[in-house]
């Protein structure tokens, strides 16, 4: 049997940065492993991310965006029976920061992808400098995706500090609590709290055996804008510098005519390579990549598509 292991969290929270990593250390075990890809905006940019993975132990699936739920899951089972005759040691899910973790259990337990696959862990990523004012719906959305967590691994842990991060851990037991679930984490037991540049072998060793755990909850529909839930604007070819980037994508949090945005995340062409853009409130990031392609996502909620526009400078995709 196939282990499969889903990585959830928060939009911005670090997700494909830990599948980086994790990936790695799996294929230094003699793993081969798939990877299967769900970004939410409106271009995969995070399988971009994953590209240099790519070779005789790692391969790179996604999962088309833009369809409702039920069309998604018929989606998701029909590439896992796809990957299943593949002889993988085990798959990799990243969904999108705005999933319903049950569609992952609710796949394997389907015929015939039974006969291919087990649950391996849930990991789940949290921010350790997650904001402290959330949308309701984004409270739930915190809690339902660490839920059924077999691991909780705190990223920005050495920027955020001790203190800090306890409060987040306190802040998703509140969210727990709030959406009638019984978990809790701020005791530490499933909690993974370092810096990334310190993880071993014991810690990605952890990861890989955390399993997972059931956790009721209170279960809302997070489906598309109307129902509270989160959007994407994308826009092609903005010709910035990188000063110019940053001044104008940390313009958009200033500006509550934008709508409340939770990432932007991209790739900016210059005349030495490409760069990734990798922007929360709290966060910002351009890093030299080996490819990219010339788009920017704005994602959150409430979004307003010319007001987004307006600030960055740029034209609304016809």
């Amino acid at each position: 049997m196939i282990k499969i292991d889903l990585i959830t969290g928060f939009l911005g929270a670090g997700k494909t940065t830990l599948i980086r990593r994790y990936a790695r250390w799996l294929m230094d075990q003699g793993q081969k492993i798939g990877i299967l890809e769900n970004d939410y905006g409106a271009v995969n940019v995070d399988r971009m991310l994953l590209q240099d993975l790519e070779g005789p132990q790692c391969d790179l699936e996604m999962i088309a965006g833009g369809c409702d739920a039920d069309c998604h899951k018929r989606r998701f089972r029909t590439k896992l029976i796809a990957m299943g005759m593949l002889g993988y040691d085990r798959v990799l899910v990243e969904p999108s920061g705005i999933y319903d973790v049950d569609e992952f259990f609710d796949s394997l337990c389907e015929e015939p992808v039974d006969r291919w696959y087990e649950p391996g862990s849930v990991i789940t990523v949290l921010d350790a400098t997650l904001e402290e004012n959330l949308s309701p719906q984004a409270e739930y959305l915190l809690a339902s995706e660490a839920a059924g967590a077999g691991c909780v691994i705190l990223s920005k842990y050495g920027e955020a500090g001790k203190d800090k991060a306890d409060a987040v851990l306190a802040h998703l037991d509140r969210a727990l609590e709030a959406a009638g679930c019984a978990r809790r984490f701020s005791d530490g037991k499933d909690v993974l709290a370092k810096d990334w540049d310190q993880l071993n072998d014991a810690d990605f060793a952890r990861l890989a055996s955390c399993g997972w755990h059931q956790a009721s909850y209170r279960k809302q529909n997070l489906s598309g804008a109307e129902a509270g839930g989160f959007e994407s604007v994308y826009f092609l070819h903005l010709d910035l510098t990188p000063e110019e980037l940053r001044r104008r994508v940390e313009a958009l949090w200033q500006d509550p005519a934008c709508g409340r945005i939770f990432r932007v995340k991209g790739f900016l062409p210059t005349r030495t390579g490409w760069l990734e853009l990798n922007a929360t409130r709290e966060h910002f990031s351009l890093c030299p990549i080996r490819e990219g392609q010339e788009v920017l996502i704005v994602i959150g909620e409430g979004l307003a598509p010319q007001a987004i526009a307006d600030r960055l400078g740029a034209e609304l995709p016809v």
